[in-house]
């Protein structure tokens, strides 16, 4: 009589949680991951909004999170479970290798950052050193993100900046986030200058191409 097969698995395995919009990619990952011996992906979202309350629900390790996920970023996600679950270690994999990202993932407390073309052994062994207490980050954008400097642009100049996307004008700027059309003005011309850009839809361009937005 054949004897059933033993799962490999060790008895504590990495309890990884994945946010990612793209089906197709998140469902790679999860496949991939899950084949390692040693991690189990144990939630899987396609949304920014749900992220933390599934860290409540399944108790992840590590949370694996995408930066441009629809509701709200992972960016975001990470800054809250910063503060309200510490235990979860935060890996941003991101597409986009931004050196202002990588600013803005380290000041929302991740743990590490890394981009979405490298292979699957590099990521399943981040996954292991965040939880040594390690800090991973992709060498080539830690060396653009020192050589780029640090973001110019003031929290409400990206505020404004973010509110001025798809033709919104000033009046509308102004309402939705309740300061004056004189203000918000004051604010576009900063920002255009700080980005060294010609005009608000320009600064939007290049903030965003630097991951300050």
């Amino acid at each position: 009589m054949n004897e059933m097969p033993r799962d490999r698995r060790p008895a504590k395995c990495i309890r990884v949680l994945l946010a990612e919009d793209q089906g197709m990619m998140r469902g790679a990952l999860a496949l991939l991951l899950g084949m390692e011996e040693d991690i189990e992906v144990v939630a899987q979202l396609a949304t920014g909004d749900g992220i933390v309350d599934a860290v409540f629900t399944h108790r992840p390790d590590v949370a694996l999170l995408d930066i441009e996920l629809p509701g709200r970023s992972g960016l975001d996600a990470a800054a809250e479970l910063r503060d309200q679950a510490p235990d979860c270690r935060v890996l941003i994999l991101t597409t986009f290798g931004r050196p202002g990202y990588l600013r803005r993932a380290m000041e929302a407390g991740a743990a590490g950052f890394l981009v979405k073309d490298g292979p699957v052994e590099e990521l399943a062994t981040a996954i292991r050193r965040v939880l040594t207490g390690e800090t991973v980050v992709d060498p080539a954008l830690a060396a653009a993100a020192l050589s780029a400097g640090p973001n110019p642009l003031t929290a409400r100049e990206c505020e404004v900046l973010q509110a001025s996307v798809d033709g919104a004008t000033v009046a509308d700027i102004a309402g939705k986030l309740h300061l004056s059309e004189s203000t918000v003005r004051n604010y576009l011309s900063s920002a255009i200058g700080k980005t060294g850009t010609r005009n608000r839809a320009e600064a939007v361009r290049e903030a965003r191409q630097q991951g300050w937005l």
